[in-house]
C-alpha cells in the first residue's frame, strides 16, 4: 500500500506528461503531413499506399488524446479535493503504459504493432521518453510494483471514485447501476443463451426510465440531458449486457436524426413517440456489397404517380428489426446520380414483427442472421420488393441528402458506442476479478499470481482511461462543437479495451471461461463486435487519419 499513499507527488505530473504528450502529438501530425500532403491537399494515392502509417498517425493522435485528456481530468478531480490515493495510482499506470505504447509500439490489431520509426518519429520517441516527467510516471505506474500495488489496493476494499463532478450525473449513474444489478445481469446470460429477443417486460421499464429519450429536447416528450448522461447510462447497461445498453441505440441515431433534419411535422409525429418508448426505431443502412461504403448503395426509392414512394432492394445486419416500427431507411432516389449525392433518408413505418413472422409487411420479407453474441435484438436481412413508403417520408422533405444528414448523427451514435464498449470492459473486469479471488491454484487464489495481476491491473486502468476520453468526446458534443475525429477516437480505444478485457479475462478463467455455461464466454462474444459495428477499427483510423490531415 506503499506505493499509493501519497498522491500528490504524481499530480505535478499531469500537466507535464499531457504537455509531453501532446508535443509528441504534434511532431506525428507534421511527420504525417510531409507524407500525405502536396501543396496542403492530401495526396489520395499516397494515402491508400501508406494506410497502415496513417492508421498508424490516427492510433497515435488517440492514444495522446486520451493521455492529455485523462491528465486533465486527474488535475481536476485533484482541484476538487476528490482525487484518491487509488485513483491516482490507476490513472498513473493508465498514463505509463500508453506513453510507452507511443515511444516504442501501438497494437493496432492482434498482429499489427505500430511502430514510431514508420512515420519517422524515432528521434521524438526517444525525446517523449527522455522526458523528465515521463520518466517520472514510468516509474510511478510503469512497474509490475505499481500494478501490484493498484491489485492490493482492491483488494483491501478501496473504491475508485467514479463521480462525474455532477450531482445530476452522479444520481443517473447511482439508479442505472442498481436498476442494473437488480434487473439485468441476474438474467443476461440466461436471456443471451436462449437467444430470444430482449423481454418486453424490460423493454416497457426502461422505457419508463426515460432510456429513449435521453437526448431528446423535453419539448417532445425527451428528457433533453446531454451526451454525457446518455454515456452514463449506456456504460451501466452495457456493464449488465450490451444488448441493454444498445437499445438506445437506434432510438439515439433517429432522434438525432429527425431533431436534426426533420420538417417540423415530422419531428411532433415522431419524437414523442420515440421518447416514451411507444415507438422504436431500427436504422436501415447497409447492404449485403457495400459495407462501410454507403456510396455504394443499391436500394432504390422510385416516387409513385399517386405520391409516396417504392422501395426496392437489400438490407442486410440491421440489429432490432423485426420488433421495430419505424425505419431510418438510405436509399439511392435520384436517377442517374451516382455516390454520397443520390441517397435519401426515410422515414418508413411498419408494422412490427413476431419470431414466427418478423416482417408482416406488404412488400418486406427476411429473417434471422444467426450470430455469436450481441444477441437480444437480432440480426436481420431483409428484402424490399415495392415496399411503400409516404409521400412525407423524405426526411426533412430534402431528397438527395441523406449522407450529410447521416453523417450529421455519426458523432453521437460513435460516442455512444464507446460507451457500450466502456461497460462491456467494466463487465470482462468484474468477472475476472470475481474469479480471480474466488479460483485457487495451487494453494493460493489466482489475483496472487503477478501475470493475472497484472491482467487485473491493466483491466482497469485502461477501461478508466477509455472513459474518460469518451466524457470528453460526449462534452464537446453537448457544447456544439464539431467532435468526429474525439468521437472516432473515443470508439476506436474504447472497442479495443473491450476485447482486450473479454480476451485477458477468458484467460483468467482458462477453460471455465471457454464454456457456455461462464458468463466471461458471453463477453467475449459480446466485445468482438464492437471493433466492427458502428465502422469498423479501420474505418475509424481512416477517418481520423485524414480528419486530422484535413484540418
Amino acid at each position: 500500500m506503499n506505493a499509493i499513499a501519497n498522491a500528490s507527488p504524481l499530480v505535478a505530473q499531469f500537466q507535464e506528461v499531457a504537455d509531453a504528450a501532446r508535443q509528441y502529438g504534434n511532431e506525428a501530425q507534421r511527420a504525417a503531413e510531409r507524407i500525405f500532403c502536396r501543396d496542403g491537399q492530401t495526396d489520395a494515392t499516397v494515402l491508400h499506399r501508406e494506410q497502415r502509417a496513417l492508421h498508424g498517425f490516427a492510433w497515435s493522435a488517440t492514444l495522446v488524446e486520451a493521455v492529455v485528456r485523462s491528465a486533465q481530468w486527474g488535475l481536476r478531480l485533484a482541484d476538487e479535493a476528490r482525487l484518491g490515493p487509488l485513483d491516482a495510482q490507476v490513472l498513473a499506470v493508465g498514463l505509463a503504459e500508453y506513453l510507452a505504447q507511443l515511444s516504442s509500439g501501438i497494437p493496432m490489431g492482434q498482429n499489427e504493432i505500430f511502430r514510431p520509426q514508420e512515420l519517422g518519429l524515432h528521434d521524438a520517441a526517444a525525446r517523449l521518453m527522455a522526458d523528465a516527467s515521463v520518466r517520472e510516471m514510468q516509474a510511478r505506474g510503469g512497474t509490475p510494483a505499481a500494478r501490484a500495488a493498484l491489485v492490493d489496493a482492491l483488494r483491501s476494499g478501496e473504491q475508485l471514485g467514479e463521480s462525474a463532478l455532477d450531482e445530476e450525473l452522479d444520481m443517473i449513474r447511482d439508479q442505472f447501476r442498481r436498476f442494473t444489478e437488480q434487473e439485468i445481469t441476474p438474467h443476461a446470460h440466461r436471456w443471451h443463451l436462449a437467444d430470444e429477443l430482449i423481454p418486453d417486460a424490460l423493454v416497457a421499464r426502461l422505457a419508463e426510465l426515460g432510456v429513449f429519450g435521453i437526448c431528446i429536447p423535453t419539448e417532445y416528450g425527451g428528457m433533453g440531458l446531454g451526451k454525457r448522461a446518455m454515456c452514463i447510462v449506456t456504460e451501466e447497461l452495457s456493464r449488465g449486457w450490451i444488448a441493454a445498453g444498445s437499445l438506445g441505440t437506434r432510438s439515439e441515431i433517429a432522434g438525432d436524426l429527425i431533431a436534426s433534419a426533420g420538417t417540423p411535422e415530422q419531428k411532433v409525429r415522431w419524437l414523442p413517440a420515440i421518447a416514451s418508448g411507444a415507438v422504436l426505431p431500427t436504422a436501415v443502412f447497409t447492404e449485403p456489397d457495400s459495407g462501410s461504403d454507403l456510396a455504394s448503395l443499391r436500394t432504390r426509392a422510385t416516387p409513385q404517380p399517386g405520391g409516396g414512394w417504392r422501395i426496392d432492394g437489400n438490407k442486410t445486419w440491421i440489429t432490432h428489426a423485426a420488433r421495430s416500427d419505424l425505419m431510418t431507411l438510405l436509399a439511392r432516389s435520384e436517377p442517374g446520380v451516382e455516390g454520397h449525392a443520390g441517397l435519401s433518408m426515410f422515414l418508413a413505418a411498419k408494422p412490427r414483427g413476431a419470431d414466427a413472422l418478423p416482417f408482416p409487411a406488404e412488400g418486406m420479407s427476411g429473417g434471422e442472421i444467426p450470430v455469436l453474441g450481441y444477441r437480444g435484438m437480432k440480426e436481420y436481412e431483409i428484402a424490399f420488393d415495392g415496399f411503400e413508403v409516404a409521400a412525407d417520408g423524405v426526411l426533412g422533405g430534402e431528397r438527395g441528402q441523406g449522407f450529410r444528414q447521416l453523417m450529421q448523427t455519426f458523432e453521437g451514435a460513435r460516442i455512444q458506442t464507446a460507451a457500450r464498449a466502456v461497460g462491456v470492459a467494466w463487465r470482462a473486469f468484474d468477472l475476472a476479478w470475481r474469479y480471480a479471488n474466488d479460483r485457487r491454484q495451487f494453494g493460493r487464489p489466482l489475483v496472487e499470481f503477478p501475470r493475472v495481476s497484472d491482467k487485473l491491473a491493466m483491466m482497469v486502468a485502461e477501461t478508466v482511461l477509455a472513459r474518460h476520453l469518451t466524457s470528453f468526446a460526449a462534452m464537446e458534443k453537448e457544447q456544439g462543437h464539431r467532435c468526429d475525429i474525439q468521437a472516432g477516437m473515443a470508439k476506436l480505444l474504447a472497442a479495443r479495451v473491450a476485447w482486450v478485457n473479454a480476451d485477458a479475462g477468458l484467460q483468467i478463467h482458462g477453460g471455465n471461461g471457454y464454456a457456455l455455461e461462464f458468463e466471461m464466454s458471453r463477453v467475449l462474444c459480446d466485445a468482438r463486435i464492437l471493433n466492427i459495428f458502428e465502422g469498423a477499427a479501420e474505418i475509424q483510423a481512416q477517418v481520423i487519419g485524414r480528419g486530422l490531415l484535413a484540418r
